[in-house]
């Protein structure tokens, strides 16, 4: 048989959890019982790989202090860390005691809140113990307490060598029906990898400025697909520009899909192409995208396009036939 044992405290020396925990080790080992401790604390960098060391236990153990309000974060991320990446087949078979010593109030309520966590893990929670300490150096010194810590030792050997089951909780019930684990089904196999790489710090920097570099690299993609948008047949309207003597008129092209229209002023040998508004233009047009990528290829006139119904327009109708003399497009 073997017990892990995961202290949450900060391994104060005036602690009395580590205390308890001592006199449980112990007793489990004085059982011949296996038992290996994993100090929180000192794996703060990795805690999200601690799940991964259910593989070969039997029960476990976990032990924090209340120092002013709950159990404290560490324990706190340790179980986060179940949640999140243990294997919660191997979960559903682990006998666990949890242990809440305090110095100050909430011991009970601590107790409570890692004995429902369990549940909800599915794990099978035993009996535990909770206690507030004034003074370590009484209760240390207290053989009735020591007699109650040796016991409930001797109460978690006996639940698992002979796998005593409990009743059936509502925990378990509203797991099933309504809390859900937010990430992708994944084996445990996968977990593991996948919690080791949460733990890798180095992993964890490289991830973030790939996608850091990626953002940048989007970024700049669509400020240059903005830009092109801008400049989208000015372009090809200004190197076909064919000026004739003595004409001006203002265009103004309503191309669906974009936001602004394109606006096209011709005074003589002057050519201004411009995405905005105009108020009183000479001739208004209305037009698909594909219909003006047919004109600007030379597939299509502006002429043919207005016959055939792809373009409707308001406006002077010579002013309108001028197009396709001021802007010649060959095919």
């Amino acid at each position: 048989m073997k017990v892990n044992i995961y202290y949450g405290g900060r391994g104060l020396l005036d602690d009395p959890t580590l205390y308890v925990v001592g006199k449980m080790e112990e007793v489990l080992k004085e059982l011949r019982v296996t038992v290996e401790r994993y100090n929180i604390f000192e794996k703060k960098n990795s805690i999200s790989t601690l799940p991964n060391t259910f593989k070969d236990a039997d029960g476990i153990i976990l032990a924090t202090t209340v120092e002013w309000l709950g159990i404290g974060g560490y324990m706190q991320q340790f179980l986060d860390a179940c949640w999140l990446y243990g294997d919660k087949d191997k979960i559903k078979t682990l006998y666990m005691q949890p242990i809440v010593m305090s110095t100050t109030y909430g011991e009970r309520e601590g107790e409570l809140t890692l004995e429902n966590a369990w549940e909800i893990l599915g794990g099978l929670p035993c009996s535990g113990i909770c206690g507030y300490v004034d003074d370590l150096v009484s209760f240390e010194m207290n053989h009735e307490y020591s007699v109650i810590i040796e016991k409930k030792a001797e109460n978690l050997y006996r639940t698992i060598s002979q796998k005593l089951r409990g009743l059936p909780n509502s925990n378990q019930a509203v797991k099933q029906t309504v809390l859900r684990t937010q990430q992708m089904e994944l084996t445990p196999q996968e977990s593991e990898q996948l919690s080791q790489y949460v733990s890798d710090d180095s992993y964890v920097k490289k991830q973030k400025e790939d996608i850091e570099e990626l953002t940048s690299l989007f970024r700049d993609r669509l400020d240059e697909k903005k830009a092109d948008e801008q400049l989208e047949y000015i372009i090809d309207l200004q190197s076909h520009f064919v000026p004739q003597e003595d004409f001006s008129a203002t265009y103004l092209f309503m191309i669906d899909e974009k936001k602004k229209p394109l606006v096209v002023e011709v005074h003589g040998e002057d050519l201004s192409c411009r995405y905005g508004q105009e108020e009183n233009p000479d001739i208004y047009a209305r037009l698909s995208p594909q219909v003006m990528d047919n004109i600007v290829a030379g597939r299509m006139t502006f002429q043919r396009a207005f016959m055939s119904g792809q373009m409707t327009a308001k406006g002077n109708f010579k002013t309108l036939r001028t197009l396709d003399q001021i802007f010649v497009f060959e095919s």
